[in-house]
Protein backbone atom coordinates (compact mmCIF):
# COMPACT_ATOMS: atom_id res chain seq x y z
CA UNK A 1 0.00 0.00 0.00
CA UNK A 2 1.12 3.36 -0.82
CA UNK A 3 0.81 6.16 1.79
CA UNK A 4 -2.03 8.29 1.43
CA UNK A 5 -2.04 11.27 0.27
CA UNK A 6 -5.30 14.24 1.18
CA UNK A 7 -6.36 17.70 -0.35
CA UNK A 8 -6.50 20.44 1.87
CA UNK A 9 -10.39 19.72 2.35
CA UNK A 10 -9.58 16.88 4.30
CA UNK A 11 -6.52 18.24 5.88
CA UNK A 12 -9.04 21.04 7.19
CA UNK A 13 -11.53 18.53 8.18
CA UNK A 14 -9.25 16.44 10.11
CA UNK A 15 -7.59 19.39 12.07
CA UNK A 16 -11.23 20.73 12.48
CA UNK A 17 -10.07 23.92 10.42
CA UNK A 18 -11.89 25.41 7.71
CA UNK A 19 -9.36 25.45 4.75
CA UNK A 20 -8.80 28.96 5.15
CA UNK A 21 -7.63 27.99 8.76
CA UNK A 22 -3.92 26.56 7.32
CA UNK A 23 -2.12 29.31 6.66
CA UNK A 24 -1.42 30.37 2.87
CA UNK A 25 2.06 29.71 3.52
CA UNK A 26 1.75 26.04 4.34
CA UNK A 27 -1.41 25.75 1.63
CA UNK A 28 -0.54 22.74 -0.35
CA UNK A 29 -1.97 20.86 -3.31
CA UNK A 30 -1.85 18.00 -1.43
CA UNK A 31 -0.59 16.42 1.63
CA UNK A 32 1.53 13.19 2.74
CA UNK A 33 1.03 11.84 6.41
CA UNK A 34 3.82 13.48 7.59
CA UNK A 35 2.88 17.10 6.43
CA UNK A 36 -0.42 16.57 8.28
CA UNK A 37 1.50 15.50 11.34
CA UNK A 38 3.92 18.62 11.11
CA UNK A 39 0.88 21.02 10.04
CA UNK A 40 -0.89 19.66 13.08
CA UNK A 41 2.20 20.40 15.52
CA UNK A 42 2.52 24.01 13.70
CA UNK A 43 -1.06 24.84 14.48
CA UNK A 44 -1.37 22.62 17.97
CA UNK A 45 -4.37 21.03 16.62
CA UNK A 46 -4.75 17.89 18.44
CA UNK A 47 -7.87 16.04 19.88
CA UNK A 48 -9.61 16.57 22.98
CA UNK A 49 -8.15 14.07 25.30
CA UNK A 50 -9.93 11.03 26.32
CA UNK A 51 -7.07 9.79 28.67
CA UNK A 52 -5.52 6.37 27.97
CA UNK A 53 -7.68 3.65 26.25
CA UNK A 54 -7.22 0.48 25.80
CA UNK A 55 -9.88 -1.04 23.71
CA UNK A 56 -10.68 -4.81 22.45
CA UNK A 57 -12.71 -5.48 19.45
CA UNK A 58 -13.97 -8.72 19.74
CA UNK A 59 -16.88 -11.33 19.13
CA UNK A 60 -16.68 -15.20 20.04
CA UNK A 61 -18.53 -15.45 16.50
CA UNK A 62 -16.63 -15.06 13.32
CA UNK A 63 -17.79 -13.64 10.29
CA UNK A 64 -18.52 -10.22 11.47
CA UNK A 65 -16.23 -8.06 10.18
CA UNK A 66 -15.03 -7.29 13.52
CA UNK A 67 -10.65 -7.08 11.68
CA UNK A 68 -12.24 -4.25 8.77
CA UNK A 69 -13.69 -2.07 11.60
CA UNK A 70 -10.95 -2.46 14.27
CA UNK A 71 -8.50 -1.01 11.91
CA UNK A 72 -10.56 1.54 9.77
CA UNK A 73 -11.37 2.70 13.29
CA UNK A 74 -7.87 2.79 14.93
CA UNK A 75 -6.52 4.24 11.30
CA UNK A 76 -9.37 7.44 11.66
CA UNK A 77 -8.56 7.80 15.22
CA UNK A 78 -4.90 8.59 14.10
CA UNK A 79 -5.89 10.66 11.48
CA UNK A 80 -7.83 12.70 13.54
CA UNK A 81 -4.64 13.32 15.63
CA UNK A 82 -4.57 10.36 18.47
CA UNK A 83 -1.62 8.73 19.07
CA UNK A 84 -2.76 4.77 18.69
CA UNK A 85 -1.31 1.39 18.69
CA UNK A 86 -3.10 -1.53 16.76
CA UNK A 87 -2.17 -4.80 18.49
CA UNK A 88 -3.05 -7.85 16.02
CA UNK A 89 -4.04 -10.51 18.30
CA UNK A 90 -5.65 -13.31 15.31
CA UNK A 91 -2.57 -15.50 14.07
CA UNK A 92 -4.21 -15.08 10.76
CA UNK A 93 -2.52 -11.65 10.60
CA UNK A 94 -5.62 -10.15 9.35
CA UNK A 95 -5.14 -6.54 10.79
CA UNK A 96 -1.45 -6.37 9.97
CA UNK A 97 -2.35 -6.81 6.16
CA UNK A 98 -5.24 -4.16 6.44
CA UNK A 99 -2.68 -1.83 7.25
CA UNK A 100 -1.12 -2.86 4.13
CA UNK A 101 1.42 -5.23 5.58
CA UNK A 102 2.16 -9.26 5.77
CA UNK A 103 2.57 -10.91 9.27
CA UNK A 104 5.35 -12.86 7.53
CA UNK A 105 7.84 -10.56 7.04
CA UNK A 106 8.10 -9.37 10.80
CA UNK A 107 10.13 -11.90 13.24
CA UNK A 108 8.44 -11.17 16.00
CA UNK A 109 5.10 -10.38 17.12
CA UNK A 110 3.13 -10.51 20.56
CA UNK A 111 4.17 -13.88 21.45
CA UNK A 112 7.80 -13.08 21.79
CA UNK A 113 6.60 -10.73 24.39
CA UNK A 114 4.33 -12.76 26.33
CA UNK A 115 5.75 -15.93 26.45
CA UNK A 116 10.00 -15.40 25.78
CA UNK A 117 9.55 -11.92 27.39
CA UNK A 118 10.72 -9.74 24.47
CA UNK A 119 10.14 -5.79 25.48
CA UNK A 120 6.90 -5.27 23.76
CA UNK A 121 8.53 -1.71 22.72
CA UNK A 122 10.82 -4.06 20.53
CA UNK A 123 8.05 -5.74 18.76
CA UNK A 124 5.76 -1.90 17.88
CA UNK A 125 6.12 -1.01 13.99
CA UNK A 126 5.68 2.07 12.56
CA UNK A 127 2.72 2.66 9.84
CA UNK A 128 2.57 5.04 7.09
CA UNK A 129 0.68 7.47 9.68
CA UNK A 130 3.19 8.80 12.17
CA UNK A 131 1.07 8.92 14.96
CA UNK A 132 -0.19 5.22 14.55
CA UNK A 133 2.18 2.28 15.45
CA UNK A 134 1.41 -1.41 15.41
CA UNK A 135 2.05 -5.18 16.64
CA UNK A 136 2.05 -7.52 14.00
CA UNK A 137 1.01 -10.91 13.66
CA UNK A 138 1.30 -14.23 11.98
CA UNK A 139 1.14 -17.96 12.27
CA UNK A 140 3.24 -18.09 15.23
CA UNK A 141 0.86 -16.84 17.05
CA UNK A 142 -1.43 -19.81 17.05
CA UNK A 143 0.81 -21.20 20.14
CA UNK A 144 0.02 -18.56 22.70
CA UNK A 145 -2.69 -20.45 24.38
CA UNK A 146 -0.70 -23.74 24.75
CA UNK A 147 2.35 -21.38 25.65
CA UNK A 148 0.73 -19.34 28.35
CA UNK A 149 -1.28 -22.76 29.84
CA UNK A 150 1.49 -23.46 32.60
CA UNK A 151 2.88 -19.68 33.68
CA UNK A 152 1.59 -18.50 36.69
CA UNK A 153 -0.13 -14.65 35.95
CA UNK A 154 -1.37 -16.08 32.84
CA UNK A 155 -4.09 -13.13 32.91
CA UNK A 156 -2.18 -11.12 33.12
CA UNK A 157 0.52 -11.29 31.07
CA UNK A 158 -0.92 -8.65 28.45
CA UNK A 159 -1.51 -5.71 30.58
CA UNK A 160 1.35 -6.24 32.82
CA UNK A 161 3.57 -5.69 29.32
CA UNK A 162 1.86 -2.57 28.26
CA UNK A 163 2.60 -0.97 31.17
CA UNK A 164 6.14 0.40 29.82
CA UNK A 165 4.14 2.05 26.21
CA UNK A 166 0.74 2.59 27.51
CA UNK A 167 1.80 6.66 28.28
CA UNK A 168 2.83 7.21 25.01
CA UNK A 169 -0.51 6.34 23.30
CA UNK A 170 -4.23 7.78 23.71
CA UNK A 171 -5.98 4.88 22.36
CA UNK A 172 -4.33 1.00 22.66
CA UNK A 173 -6.47 -0.98 20.07
CA UNK A 174 -7.18 -4.85 20.11
CA UNK A 175 -7.94 -6.92 17.09
CA UNK A 176 -8.87 -10.18 18.80
CA UNK A 177 -9.63 -13.81 16.90
CA UNK A 178 -12.87 -14.95 17.08
CA UNK A 179 -12.17 -17.67 20.11
CA UNK A 180 -12.43 -17.95 23.71
CA UNK A 181 -9.10 -18.94 24.87
CA UNK A 182 -6.23 -17.75 27.53
CA UNK A 183 -5.10 -14.85 24.45
CA UNK A 184 -8.45 -13.36 24.85
CA UNK A 185 -8.67 -13.47 28.49
CA UNK A 186 -5.53 -11.79 28.52
CA UNK A 187 -7.07 -8.92 26.29
CA UNK A 188 -10.16 -8.84 28.04
CA UNK A 189 -7.89 -8.10 31.34
CA UNK A 190 -5.99 -5.98 29.76
CA UNK A 191 -9.14 -3.84 27.86
CA UNK A 192 -11.27 -0.59 29.26
CA UNK A 193 -13.59 -0.79 26.52
CA UNK A 194 -14.72 -3.60 25.11
CA UNK A 195 -16.49 -3.17 21.57
CA UNK A 196 -18.72 -6.18 20.35
CA UNK A 197 -19.12 -5.87 16.45
CA UNK A 198 -22.53 -8.29 15.32
CA UNK A 199 -24.45 -8.67 12.24
CA UNK A 200 -27.82 -8.11 12.15
CA UNK A 201 -28.80 -12.03 12.08
CA UNK A 202 -30.25 -14.47 14.37
CA UNK A 203 -26.79 -16.31 15.02
CA UNK A 204 -25.34 -13.34 16.69
CA UNK A 205 -27.51 -13.75 20.12
CA UNK A 206 -25.67 -16.60 20.38
CA UNK A 207 -22.43 -15.37 20.62
CA UNK A 208 -23.85 -12.64 22.58
CA UNK A 209 -24.76 -14.17 25.47
CA UNK A 210 -21.53 -16.12 26.24
CA UNK A 211 -19.73 -13.03 25.64
CA UNK A 212 -21.52 -11.29 28.21
CA UNK A 213 -21.16 -14.73 30.56
CA UNK A 214 -17.34 -14.33 30.19
CA UNK A 215 -17.75 -10.70 31.20
CA UNK A 216 -20.06 -11.14 33.80
CA UNK A 217 -17.50 -13.82 35.28
CA UNK A 218 -14.43 -11.62 35.06
CA UNK A 219 -16.07 -9.18 36.79
CA UNK A 220 -17.33 -12.16 39.40
CA UNK A 221 -13.89 -13.71 39.55
CA UNK A 222 -11.24 -11.20 38.37
CA UNK A 223 -12.28 -7.98 39.84
CA UNK A 224 -12.30 -6.73 36.39
CA UNK A 225 -14.80 -4.18 35.37
CA UNK A 226 -15.00 -2.95 31.88
CA UNK A 227 -15.91 0.79 31.45
CA UNK A 228 -17.69 0.70 28.11
CA UNK A 229 -19.79 -2.01 26.20
CA UNK A 230 -20.25 -0.84 22.69
CA UNK A 231 -22.52 -3.06 20.88
CA UNK A 232 -21.67 -1.83 16.77
CA UNK A 233 -24.22 -3.53 14.33
CA UNK A 234 -21.94 -3.81 11.66
CA UNK A 235 -22.50 -4.94 7.34
CA UNK A 236 -26.11 -3.79 7.88
CA UNK A 237 -28.57 -3.98 5.24
CA UNK A 238 -32.19 -2.37 5.59
CA UNK A 239 -33.69 -4.08 2.49
CA UNK A 240 -33.51 -7.33 4.22
CA UNK A 241 -36.61 -8.53 6.46
CA UNK A 242 -34.55 -10.79 8.95
CA UNK A 243 -31.77 -7.98 9.39
CA UNK A 244 -34.40 -5.45 10.61
CA UNK A 245 -36.35 -7.74 12.53
CA UNK A 246 -32.85 -8.97 14.36
CA UNK A 247 -31.88 -5.61 14.53
CA UNK A 248 -35.05 -4.66 16.53
CA UNK A 249 -34.20 -7.38 18.86
CA UNK A 250 -31.31 -6.11 19.57
CA UNK A 251 -32.54 -3.16 20.64
CA UNK A 252 -35.42 -5.14 22.56
CA UNK A 253 -32.65 -6.65 24.52
CA UNK A 254 -29.17 -4.72 24.27
CA UNK A 255 -30.34 -1.09 24.66
CA UNK A 256 -27.89 0.19 26.98
CA UNK A 257 -24.92 -1.06 24.90
CA UNK A 258 -25.94 -0.88 21.29
CA UNK A 259 -24.77 2.00 19.25
CA UNK A 260 -27.31 4.10 18.22
CA UNK A 261 -24.60 4.04 14.86
CA UNK A 262 -25.30 1.11 12.08
CA UNK A 263 -22.16 0.28 9.74
CA UNK A 264 -24.16 -0.13 6.37
CA UNK A 265 -22.95 -2.48 4.27
CA UNK A 266 -20.37 -1.45 1.77
CA UNK A 267 -18.79 -3.09 -1.21
CA UNK A 268 -15.70 -0.72 -1.15
CA UNK A 269 -15.30 -1.79 2.37
CA UNK A 270 -14.94 -5.14 1.77
CA UNK A 271 -12.99 -4.53 -1.00
CA UNK A 272 -10.77 -2.28 0.92
CA UNK A 273 -10.00 -4.93 3.58
CA UNK A 274 -9.16 -7.29 1.52
CA UNK A 275 -6.58 -5.58 -0.82
CA UNK A 276 -5.19 -4.16 2.60
CA UNK A 277 -6.18 -0.56 3.07
CA UNK A 278 -8.19 1.32 5.40
CA UNK A 279 -11.69 2.71 3.91
CA UNK A 280 -10.34 5.88 4.60
CA UNK A 281 -7.87 5.54 2.39
CA UNK A 282 -9.76 3.60 -0.06
CA UNK A 283 -12.43 5.54 -0.24
CA UNK A 284 -13.23 8.40 2.81
CA UNK A 285 -16.95 8.88 1.22
CA UNK A 286 -17.54 5.37 1.10
CA UNK A 287 -20.87 4.77 3.15
CA UNK A 288 -18.32 2.25 5.07
CA UNK A 289 -15.85 5.42 5.89
CA UNK A 290 -19.36 7.66 6.52
CA UNK A 291 -20.68 5.31 9.09
CA UNK A 292 -16.98 4.83 11.32
CA UNK A 293 -16.70 8.61 11.41
CA UNK A 294 -20.56 8.67 12.71
CA UNK A 295 -19.17 6.16 15.44
CA UNK A 296 -16.44 7.96 16.38
CA UNK A 297 -18.83 11.34 16.63
CA UNK A 298 -20.96 8.89 19.15
CA UNK A 299 -18.37 7.10 20.94
CA UNK A 300 -15.47 9.93 21.43
CA UNK A 301 -17.33 12.72 23.64
CA UNK A 302 -18.57 10.12 26.26
CA UNK A 303 -14.80 8.94 26.46
CA UNK A 304 -13.63 12.55 26.62
CA UNK A 305 -16.77 13.40 29.21
CA UNK A 306 -15.87 10.32 31.42
CA UNK A 307 -11.97 11.31 31.29
CA UNK A 308 -12.22 15.09 32.06
CA UNK A 309 -12.62 16.56 35.57
CA UNK A 310 -15.62 16.92 37.46
CA UNK A 311 -16.93 20.64 37.16
CA UNK A 312 -15.96 22.60 40.40
CA UNK A 313 -19.50 24.69 41.60
CA UNK A 314 -22.60 25.20 42.88
CA UNK A 315 -23.89 27.62 44.70
CA UNK A 316 -21.90 29.70 47.59
CA UNK A 317 -23.09 30.68 50.75
CA UNK A 318 -24.30 34.02 51.62
CA UNK A 319 -21.86 35.96 53.96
Amino acid sequence: MEAPTYSSKQVAEMLGVTPKGIPAELRKDSYGPDDVWELRTTLNRFPPSAGHRRQLFLNFKGGTGKTSLSTSYAWRLAELGYAVLLIDLDSQGHATKCLGYEGEDFEKTLLDVLVRKTPLIQVVQKSMLPNLDFIPSNLSMSTVDLALMPMAGREFKLRNALKDVEAQYDFIVFDAPPSFGLLNLNALMAANDLFVPVLADFLSFHGLKLLFETVQSLEEDLNHVLDHVFIVVNSFNATFKLAKEALEALQTHYPEYLLPTIIRQCTKFAQASSEGRPVFVADPTSKGATDIQAMLDNVLPRLVAAHAPPKSGGATKAG
